[in-house]
């Protein structure tokens, strides 16, 4: 590049003496910087590219092109799709307007993150959990009495676990009792027959 900024200046045999350079390695270089190694896989990927609708980003046109014989690394594909400025248009995808808004009530937070409890069977707390052990993964769905609790755990999470943990909680109350079940508000929360 300094011999070519030069040329109009010095000729290029002084310049080339001034710099230590061969003849035969000044004109390889000018040779190789016109010389693009990609040229050919550029324009294979050109033709790909337009082929699959502009879609195909670098790793299925890297895929493609590794199966029609040219090897090639990912990241060079990717530079190349860079430089030559081939990027896959974003299609902005419509949003589902199919929902029609909650199906039950939203229950109000009456709890509020306060979980103390003066008495036994004031405030109930419940979620479901899902515990990875060595042979399987059990998913306890616990009722908490902010007083005293239990624990009762099922092999899948599911309507009929949640049903049967309140089920079995509401068999412990006493006459009179009416404690205040809070939940997270998932689904098995609030399909009919937990409500």
């Amino acid at each position: 590049m300094i011999i070519d900024a030069l040329t109009s200046k010095y000729p290029i045999k002084q310049l080339l003496l001034s710099l230590h350079m061969t003849k035969i390695s000044y004109f390889y270089q000018c040779q190789a910087m016109k010389k693009d190694k990609y040229e050919l896989v550029r324009k294979e990927l050109r033709e790909v590219f337009a082929e699959n609708r502009q879609c195909y980003g670098y790793g299925r046109l890297h895929s493609v092109l590794d199966s029609k014989g040219c090897i090639i690394s990912g990241k060079v594909v990717l530079r190349l799709l860079h430089e030559d400025n081939l990027v896959v248009p974003f299609v902005k995808r419509k949003k589902n307007n199919s929902h029609k808004g909650e199906l039950n009530l939203e229950v109000e937070n009456v709890i509020k993150r306060d979980s103390h409890a003066e008495n036994p069977n004031e405030k109930w707390l419940s979620d479901i959990t899902e515990l990875s052990i060595p042979a399987e993964k059990v998913y306890p769905s616990p009722i908490v009495d902010c007083f005293v609790g239990y624990v009762t755990r099922r092999p899948s999470p599911n309507a009929e676990m949640v049903n049967s943990m309140l089920d079995a909680a509401v068999g412990t109350l006493n006459a009179g009792e009416y404690p205040l079940v809070h939940a997270d508000r998932g689904s098995y929360y609030r399909w009919p027959g937990w409500i």
